[in-house]
């Protein structure tokens, strides 16, 4: 009986040196041990700040809605069922009294890549681009024994950039200081003649600066024939500036006036001035929410970004539009080869679309923002999945849509009156219009207001027809589909008249040849 008694205790020995594991595999089941309590710390903290944003979230919806309770409150003796419902409505918060608020928040691309299904379609968006470029130029080497990699035209597009570099500067020192000083002079003390003498001069240091704005890239553009992408630099910067020089003012003029009181200077600080001309916002306040410190390794990254979406953009011209434009002007015109062209240049279109988005509006304003440390980082929303071309309008470019919404819509309401609501948006499309159609005429270096007549015409009936109350997906599938067709327009007729202007130049200039586009008399 002994023996069979001690087998189990022999087992039981063996099963314990079994047990017992080595030095090494020791360490890794601590190295794992302390993964695992690194990965749980992580998820914790996950999760207490997604808790705070809902938490945040759910506050300011329960303030707005007692807000609107509150404002909606029938007078006193007055019951709630005899107040008709068009009355409950206008007692909202008006559309006068909305005001830009700055919060830190991050991109909405950047809080989609934390996620690794989003991070990895972006990757297959990129392998695809990758698999486009290497296919073009493996067909140039086995065709013509030789790489094309369309270096011509991004050398030639950004020619003479040193020439717009150094006319920036008296545009940036006369947006320093003529409206800050402008400021200065108009907020002295009201002491007999010297502050009207103050106003007349702040007027000219502003008449001064809106013509060196508007007279001095123009002026270069033109006489030293600067390429597209030298000028895109003079346009945007000349727009920019007049932007913020106008909310500068707009915002500080009228606290200024009011605060003057004889005791001396009020104007906002230089240095909010100077900060405001750099950050990327076109609203101006005192002061932004700013983040602790600047990632410099996320600053790289986003320039990096940037520049390979502006190759991707000279290739895709290169291959997709330039071999089908370039001899169109000299064929005889056909409704079919007009609409073929079209249909072409639809996928081009939409690839500068997304590549002129993730370039400017997200990497190169990121860029800055975290250079400056400024903290909101909401340049754009979801307009990827708008079901409505207004929708589309105000979350595409957040940035311009503040400036025109505050400046242009409100101030509107303010001078119209607070019911004419179509009035004023007519004025915001209309603003927009002129600005687009300029901005494409002094890039390209002709007028021919196709970018005016698709955002004017067609996007104002386009935004009053497909409004907010249209939901679901159909009507996102409708939006891309008009979105489509509008870029193919756009591409297919600008650059069928950027060559008819190079293949068929007028014989002397003239006010109506400069209006009248060369591709429609330029065939033979």
């Amino acid at each position: 009986m002994k023996p069979r008694a001690a087998r189990p205790q022999k087992r039981e020995g063996q099963r314990g040196e079994q047990e017992d594991p080595p030095a090494g595999e020791g360490n890794t089941e601590t190295h794992r041990g302390s993964d695992l309590v690194q990965w749980t710390r992580r998820m914790e903290a996950v999760k207490t700040q997604l808790l705070e944003q809902a938490q945040g979230q759910l506050l300011e919806l329960l303030d707005r809605a007692m807000w609107e309770a509150i404002q909606s409150y029938p007078p006193q003796g007055r019951p709630l069922s005899s107040i008709p419902p068009d009355s409950l409505s206008k007692t909202r918060e008006p559309a006068l009294e909305k005001r830009k608020v700055f919060v830190i928040r991050k991109s909405l691309l950047d809080e989609l890549m934390e996620v690794q299904h989003f991070r990895t379609i972006y990757h297959v968006f990129i392998a695809g681009l990758c698999v486009f470029i290497i296919n073009t130029l493996a067909i140039d080497f086995i065709d013509e024994g030789r790489l094309m990699l369309e270096s011509d035209l991004l050398i030639f597009s950004f020619g003479q950039l040193p020439l717009a570099l150094m006319t920036w500067l008296p545009m940036f020192l006369s947006t320093l200081l003529a409206p800050y000083h402008a400021l200065r002079l108009w907020a002295r003390p009201q002491v007999g003649g010297a502050w009207t003498l103050g106003v007349g001069l702040g007027c000219l240091l502003l008449a001064a600066h809106t013509a060196v704005l508007g007279i001095l890239p123009v002026h270069v553009a033109v006489d030293y024939q600067l390429p597209p992408a030298s000028r895109c630099v003079l346009v945007f910067e000349q727009v920019r500036f007049l932007m913020k020089s106008y909310s500068f003012l707009r915002e500080a003029v009228p606290g200024t006036l009011c605060a003057r009181g004889g005791e001396g200077i009020r104007a906002p600080s230089f240095s909010s001035y100077l900060y405001f001309l750099f950050c990327p916002t076109l609203i101006y306040r005192e002061t932004y929410p700013r983040t602790p410190n600047v990632r410099w390794n996320y600053v790289a990254k986003n320039f990096a970004q940037a520049l390979g979406c502006v190759l991707s953009a000279c290739f895709i011209l290169g291959r997709l539009c330039v071999p089908v434009f370039a001899n169109m002007s000299q064929e005889p015109f056909s409704t079919r080869a007009l609409v073929l062209s079209i249909m072409h240049a639809m996928l081009p279109g939409v690839f500068m679309l997304l590549l002129i988005f993730f370039a400017f509006l997200h990497c190169w304003l990121n860029a800055f923002a975290e250079m400056l440390r400024f903290g909101d980082r909401m340049f754009y929303r979801d307009w990827w999945n708008s079901t409505s071309f207004s929708n589309y309008y105000r979350t595409w470019n957040v940035v311009v849509h503040d400036w025109l919404y505050s400046y242009i819509y409100q101030d509107g309401l303010r001078l119209l009156g607070g019911r004419a609501r179509r009035m004023a948006m007519l004025g915001v499309f209309l603003v927009s219009a002129v600005v687009h159609e300029y901005i494409f005429c002094f890039v390209l270096g002709f007028f021919y207001p196709v970018i005016l007549m698709l955002f004017l015409v067609f996007g104002g009936l386009l935004n009053f027809t497909m409004h907010d109350r249209h939901t679901g997906p159909a009507w996102n599938v409708l939006m891309w589909t008009i979105l489509f067709l509008g870029l193919g327009i756009q591409v297919s007729l600008y650059c069928q008249e950027w060559y008819a202007q190079r293949h068929c130049p007028p014989a002397q200039t003239t006010f109506w040849g400069l209006m009248i586009p060369r591709s429609w008399s330029c065939h033979t």
